[in-house]
């Protein structure tokens, strides 16, 4: 994490049953909020990761790999943790959580990452913001896939690191329903009452900011590789690989629930002319890639 010159303002402790009910003021505050909060995981992947350390000498980094790219908080946490232990002449360097932990080492890696604190636990007493929260991360794992299908079947060479932009597309948007549920589900209630209302603009009136801005600005912090900044910050929308990410994403969260999502037909649209085939083509690759073909 980036060294600052001045102190940060001091926080409240991080517990599980404590969450912000008010914004912060301002981009900064936001962000020095989250790099002092210690972000929980899947139970799921809390559990496997313990198997996994009572058998460590016969753990590799492929086998860890598999599992943290599942989750998108260890994604997030393994990746910062690597990226701030490089060496500043290595900041251009395209980090995958696979290279990240045959960098790191496996023995190292459990001795750095102990028992993980769980979002389960977390949200033990939001039921509503948990169930918005893996509701998101089932997304993100959707997005994964689909821009994980649109890389390969372009021949681009960047397909891990484009499918970790879709997949991290909306980690700030979890932090949220982790560290702010209540705000977070105000959002939600005003978008079912007035669906035409824009989540952008939403989340500007609610949290003072826009979570991508919090997004890439954590990865900033976190020096992420510059490639999966690129690809993730929305400069470059014509970009291929970028428009593989954002595509994805955007398929993801159109189809979250069914596909006849009236937005469809543009997403496939759009799609089709990125893979350079028709869309009743395009069509049924999208729904074998959802259907893990």
């Amino acid at each position: 994490m980036a060294e600052s010159s001045a102190p940060p303002e001091p926080l409240a402790p991080i517990v599980t049953d404590s969450y912000l009910q008010e914004p912060l003021k301002d981009l900064a505050s936001w962000a020095r909020y989250f790099l002092q909060a210690e972000i929980p995981v899947l139970e799921e992947t809390s559990l496997a990761l313990e198997e996994l350390r009572a058998k460590e000498e016969d753990v590799n980094a492929s086998m860890l790999a598999e599992l943290i790219d599942t989750d998108p908080f260890l994604t997030m946490k393994v990746l910062a943790y690597v990226s701030a232990k490089r060496r500043n002449a290595e900041s251009t360097q395209t980090e995958t959580v696979v290279s990240s932990l045959v960098m790191m080492g496996v023995a190292p890696f459990f001795r750095t990452f102990g028992l993980q604190p769980t979002v389960q636990d977390h949200l033990r007493n939001q039921p509503v913001a948990l169930e918005m929260l893996l509701g998101l991360m089932k997304r993100a794992n959707r997005a994964a896939h689909f821009a994980t299908g649109f890389a390969v079947h372009r021949g681009d060479t960047d397909v891990a690191v484009i499918r970790q932009a879709a997949f991290l597309n909306d980690f700030a948007e979890m932090l949220m329903c982790c560290y702010a549920p209540t705000m977070e589900m105000e959002i939600r209630a005003m978008q079912q009452a007035n669906p035409t209302l824009r989540t952008v603009s939403l989340q500007r009136f609610v949290f003072n900011i826009d979570l991508n801005d919090l997004r890439i600005e954590l990865m900033k912090h976190w020096r992420f590789s510059e490639l999966l900044l690129r690809i993730s910050d929305g400069k470059h929308p014509e970009h291929p690989s970028v428009r593989s990410a954002l595509l994805a994403t955007r398929l993801a969260r159109h189809t979250e629930n069914g596909w006849d999502n009236a937005a469809l037909p543009d997403d496939i649209e759009d799609i089709s002319k990125l893979l350079n085939a028709p869309p009743r083509v395009t069509r049924g690759f999208v729904y074998k890639i959802d259907q893990g073909g």
